[in-house]
């Protein structure tokens, strides 16, 4: 198995056009060092870069209607930055796969973020282009979601349900209570759906992938509208 097909294995997609997915491994230091008659990735690193954005905009969108712009900013910097890119990167072994110049390759390239990060987003890029919007953004989902980095947790706070608990003792030692309001879809793809009451009054609703994930939601979001003030 060639070194391009074992990388379309694990993107679970198969160019078209190969010669796409050669460029968006070809690092701009080759060029350098061959007086710049070279094509290189940096042109398809640009357009992945929009599209990883785009793709994790419209998520966050999409899952998140109670957060305002600040929130949902600071959630897509958490998931899309050089860090969280080269860890991609890593997954794919694209540090073995990136084509660099002798100097490049002598003094680390393969493993700066930088290079694995750019690598990342120009096969990104280059999926666009060779197959479309869609099928890159399927792409760049799926990968997120085998990394962990789930688009549908919760973003921000690190124990929301503990601080909602905190917030609302301080005038009731009565703590809030959460009831699952549905599950759905298949087994490998379940969404569920949490409330949270306090006082018997529902304070938010939240989605998540498992029971925990939808009550730290709701959680989440009840705490953002106390603090813009839409409760109590």
């Amino acid at each position: 198995m060639s070194a391009q097909t074992e990388l379309e294995a694990l993107l679970a997609y198969r160019f078209r056009d190969p010669a796409l997915l050669t460029l968006a491994l070809t690092h701009p230091s080759l060029a350098h060092e061959g007086g710049g008659g070279q094509n290189h990735n940096q042109r398809l690193e640009f357009l992945g870069d929009a599209v990883i954005q785009l793709v994790v905009t419209g998520e966050l969108y999409a899952r998140f209607p109670g957060l305002g712009e600040g929130v949902l900013t600071q959630a897509r910097a958490q998931l899309v930055n050089r860090t969280s890119l080269a860890e991609q990167a890593r997954r794919l072994n694209l540090g073995r796969r990136v084509i660099l110049s002798r100097g490049e390759d002598s003094s680390g390239g393969r493993t700066r973020n930088s290079t694995l990060a750019d690598a990342f987003e120009a096969v990104i890029g280059a999926i666009h282009l060779d197959a479309g919007f869609e099928t890159a953004k399927e792409v760049v989902l799926r990968l997120f979601r085998d990394s962990g980095a789930d688009l549908i947790e919760p973003p921000s706070l690190e124990n929301p349900k503990g601080e909602l608990q905190e917030f609302l003792q301080i005038n009731s030692p009565e703590a809030p209570r959460y009831e699952l309001v549905s599950a759905e879809g298949p087994d490998h793809d379940r969404v569920f759906r949490s409330a949270v009451f306090h006082k018997e009054v529902e304070l938010a609703r939240g989605i998540g992938r498992s029971k925990k994930a939808a009550e730290s939601n709701a959680a989440f979001l009840a705490l953002k509208r106390f603090r813009d003030g839409k409760q109590g």
